[in-house]
């Protein structure tokens, strides 16, 4: 059953109609949610983007890097849904961690697989896209474990 979804999700992914999903080639900004901070974006083509996360995160540090396939939302010029993964690595002090209690000491690292799910918009009068976006994530060094993410995105774009 398991090999039947995942070649039924497989066929879903690449019968996406091969349009121009965005409007921009580049675009740097800001990341608010469970963690913040800078994020970069850049297309390959217009459906396929890397985007690069460097972020605080329970006072420490993430980054990730994540695949993401984009498509037009809705019938509406400059409105787009994506969503991909890729991986993330993250290093903390164990004081500052909801996972342990603030009296142990030591740092800690994380890394594992992150996944996205979000909707952009690129605002046509200015160079500006407003986006939302969830990443489920789950951690397979460090503190293992499932988590979860939600964020407001604001990017300037580059052509």
């Amino acid at each position: 059953m398991k090999k039947i979804i995942l070649i039924l999700g497989f066929i879903a992914v690449l019968s996406i109609p091969k349009v121009n999903a965005t409007e921009y080639r580049t675009a740097f900004g800001v990341r608010g949610g469970f963690y913040s901070g800078l994020t970069l974006k850049h297309f390959m083509s217009g459906m396929d983007a890397l985007e690069i996360v460097a972020a605080t995160h329970h006072r420490g540090i993430l980054l990730a890097g994540m695949y993401q396939r984009h498509a037009q939302a809705f019938d509406v010029p400059g409105l787009n849904w994506y969503f991909g993964g890729g991986g993330h690595l993250g290093f903390y002090d164990r004081r500052y961690s909801p996972w342990f209690g603030s009296h142990q000491t030591g740092n800690l690292s994380t890394l594992g697989v992150i996944g996205v799910v979000g909707i952009e918009y690129k605002i046509e009068e200015i160079p500006v896209t407003v986006g939302v976006d969830v990443t489920p994530a789950f951690n397979l060094i460090g503190h293992t474990g499932f988590w979860i993410n939600s964020g407001l995105v604001l990017r300037y774009t580059f052509n």
